[in-house]
């Protein structure tokens, strides 16, 4: 059986349009939480983020992150040794919104250790804020876990 020139043109449009409507019905099924509940709050007081994030960059190192198996351990630069830190880490995980975590900054050694049974195998934005003799700081990484 041969088929013309018609069919064959009118077989290739039916496929495309068969394509088209199954990738726009599988990106409707898609569920990402991109934005935080209280975006427009937070965007209010983002001028205080970006002066805590110039005082990170004065520091003689920025804070580092370390993950193995077990736990997650963010260490602090030596300008903060023996002082008291105050803050909070937020994990913040671009995929689902109930893989996002806060953890409030309990430095021992000038150092914080997270298990890693409290967090997902995932890409996580890891937002650091702390306060140390009045003065705010921020630092934002990103880091990937996995088994």
């Amino acid at each position: 059986m041969k088929l013309s020139w018609g069919w064959k043109i009118g077989i290739l449009y039916c496929g495309f349009v068969v394509g088209m409507l199954t990738l726009v019905i599988a990106s409707n099924h898609q569920h990402f939480d991109l934005v935080s509940k209280d975006y427009y709050e937070a965007e209010l007081g983002y001028q205080k983020v970006i002066d805590a994030g110039k005082n990170q960059s004065t520091l003689s190192q920025p804070l580092s992150i370390h993950a193995n198996e077990k736990t997650v351990t963010i260490d602090f630069p030596n300008e903060f040794k023996s002082k008291i830190l105050s803050g909070d880490i937020q994990f913040y995980s671009p995929v689902n919104s109930d893989w996002d975590r806060n953890f409030k900054i309990n430095a021992e050694n000038n150092s914080v250790t997270i298990l890693r049974s409290a967090l997902q195998n995932t890409r996580y934005t890891i937002k650091i804020k702390c306060a140390v003799d009045g003065k705010s700081y921020y630092q934002e990484s990103e880091i990937f876990l996995h088994s």
